[in-house]
């Protein structure tokens, strides 16, 4: 069954293909050699393409610059862009969805519009070492100190560090009404103060680090506190729900593209005299995949329909878990088929398999591990029952 899309969603879906087979699929192994990265000239080039194309800022109005998406068509082109490694597809960037709601004119002129223009960038310091899917116990504070606040911590898992000029920094009060409740500023990447610590190596080969980052008491303007002292959960848990519901979407992308290139290689290699697509251990690995992708993406694009149509945001919370949670182990299992399938190819890097193998193993862990996943919906299913969520 053709999932039923729109004329304008069908061209939507058909443009971030083209781009993603066209401009991105043939730097894959350019990039896998050379630490992520490649030519400055084509970097630029995908950048262009993507505001071009309406891409960048797609989750924002066409009012302040950006694409004015749907969920769903923006479900549409990130499913797309997870067809390619190497993060080659973080070129298309959504800027804070949540922001417009509850930044001050001067902070969207200074911060969100630059980003919807491709001007800026963005980058979120949430995680710390002795937080991670309990965001409740960050240990960086911010206390107020006349017309400032001052900050101070260490951040870690700061996604695109190296390529933003701002930061999202969290932290929880110190002193005032407010003590111990949470806070979040945008701090500009180039305060004193702001301290790169590292850029670890993770399992993936991206041009984008995830950097440690200290916060050696920063002092910003209180016109720098995005909405009001103790709203900060609040702008994180809008962050994990659009996350949680795109990386659904990537896994989907990535799942297909798996299944493609292993039932092609299937289809040649030949074994014992036959394809070995046509032996039944094979057929029933990529069967298997076939049928768990097309559930995922159904769920994804539901969801994504329900969120448009404004279905009420703890349902909206608890079926972004449903789908992180199916999508991200869907996609490590089609993952690991098709390493098998590949045989010892898969094991190589310049195989298709081993890097995804790699690279979707994050998607259980960030915005959120399946375990915290399970305990939201644990939560919700006690709480509204099997219809309310179904």
């Amino acid at each position: 069954m053709t999932y039923p899309l729109s004329d304008e969603d069908r061209a939507i879906q058909d443009r971030a293909r083209t781009f993603v087979d066209d401009e991105l699929i043939p730097w894959e192994q350019h990039a896998e050699e050379h630490e992520g990265r490649i030519p400055d000239d084509d970097v630029r080039r995908h950048h262009e393409l993507a505001l071009d194309l309406g891409f960048y800022g797609m989750n924002l109005p066409k009012e302040v610059g950006g694409g004015g998406y749907t969920l769903l068509q923006q479900t549409l082109v990130s499913e797309q862009l997870g067809r390619v490694t190497n993060a080659l597809g973080w070129c298309v960037h959504t800027p804070a969805g949540w922001a417009l709601e509850v930044m001050t004119d001067e902070q969207i002129e200074r911060w969100l519009k630059p980003a919807i223009r491709g001007e800026r960038r963005e980058c979120y310091a949430i995680t710390e070492e002795g937080a991670g899917s309990d965001v409740d116990a960050i240990a960086s504070t911010a206390r107020r100190d006349g017309p400032d606040y001052v900050l101070h911590g260490e951040k870690m898992h700061v996604t695109s560090y190296n390529n933003a000029d701002h930061l999202f920094f969290q932290a929880k009060l110190a002193g005032g009404e407010h003590d111990g409740e949470h806070a979040m500023f945008v701090v500009d990447k180039d305060t004193p103060g702001v301290r790169l610590v590292r850029e670890p190596r993770y399992s993936h080969t991206y041009a984008d680090t995830h950097a440690i980052v200290a916060f050696d008491d920063v002092r910003v303007p209180a016109a720098q506190l995005i909405g009001a002292e103790g709203d900060g959960m609040t702008f994180t848990y809008a962050w994990f729900r659009y996350e949680r519901l795109m990386i659904a979407a990537r896994c989907c992308g990535a799942a297909e593209r798996l299944i493609e290139e292993a039932t092609a290689f299937a289809k040649e290699r030949i074994q014992f005299g036959v394809p070995i697509v046509e032996h039944q251990a094979i057929g029933h690995m990529l069967a298997d995949s076939l049928t768990e992708l097309w559930a995922a993406r159904l769920m994804t694009y539901r969801v994504a329909e329900d969120i448009d149509a404004g279905v009420d945001v703890k349902i909206q919370h608890a079926q972004c878990s449903m789908a992180k949670l199916f999508a991200s182990e869907m996609a490590g299992r089609v993952s690991d088929r098709a390493v098998q399938i590949f045989g010892g190819r898969g094991y190589m890097r310049e195989n298709v398999a081993e890097r995804f193998h790699r690279e979707l193993r994050v998607d259980r862990i960030w915005e959120g591990t399946s375990e915290i996943q399970r305990n939201i919906l644990a939560d919700q299913l006690r709480k509204r029952g099997v219809r309310a969520l179904t």
